[in-house]
């Protein structure tokens, strides 16, 4: 009887460890500026919750890995995202608040003109600010919160100066932000609503926004001026 032959074990195989992705020669920036843009607009449309860092990856047209390498973490990717859509928010709007050669009605000119040119271009940005700052998430309200103080230090006491020496009526700076504000910034986030209580078109509602750079200074200006 013949006797069974042994099976010859062989040594596994060693796998090599996995490599990191790395960005091709010369890809660095626009693989970069890719995620970038599509992550500002899903997390514009969608919110942060909404959006999976698989969605921004096929959104860029790069890999998920590539994403990683990058930012690591969506958390990152969104607080890097939400600084620079607030810093284009505000960047015409700070060399206008520190210019101490302006005057108040000077200033609220620059700045009606400043917020509807940028809102004109970014419509969706308001809403996404105003949404995400709630959450505070990330401590990215606190970095906002100290970039703006400046801003609002130097405006505030200006406000108060010229109310002080009778250049114009006294008004309380938060009175006079949120109108300046609600003017220039709430009928692009009212929008739809507004259009379709006064049924106006879409290229009729751009018109109203460019007729507003000239009326909300006016407006602004009767507060002022009101004794």
């Amino acid at each position: 009887m013949a006797k069974a032959r042994k099976a010859k074990t062989r040594p596994a195989k060693k796998t090599a460890p996995a490599k990191k992705t790395r960005p091709r020669k010369g890809e660095d920036g626009s693989a970069e500026e890719k995620i970038k843009e599509a992550a500002r607009k899903l997390f514009t449309q969608k919110g942060f919750a909404a959006t999976r860092t698989r969605d921004i990856a096929e959104a860029a047209g790069i890999n998920l890995a590539l994403l990683n390498y990058y930012f690591r973490s969506k958390e990152k990717l969104f607080d890097i995202i939400m600084m620079e859509n607030f810093r284009d928010f505000i960047k015409g709007i700070t060399v206008n608040l520190l210019d101490e050669t302006t005057t108040i009605e000077e200033k609220v000119q620059r700045l009606t003109t400043a917020y509807i040119d940028f809102l004109t271009r970014q419509p969706d940005i308001p809403l996404f600010i105003l949404n995400e700052i709630r959450g505070a998430r990330s401590k990215v309200a606190e970095k906002i919160d100290g970039e703006v103080a400046p801003l609002r230090s130097h405006f505030i006491k200006q406000l108060v100066e010229a109310g002080q020496q009778g250049k114009i009526a006294p008004v309380d700076p938060f009175h006079f932000i949120a109108n300046l504000v609600g003017l220039t910034v709430f009928p692009f986030v009212g929008r739809p609503i507004l259009q379709r209580i006064t049924k106006v078109s879409d290229q009729q509602f751009m018109e109203k926004m460019q007729e507003r750079k000239k009326l909300v200074p006016i407006w602004i200006r009767a507060i002022l001026n009101a004794q």
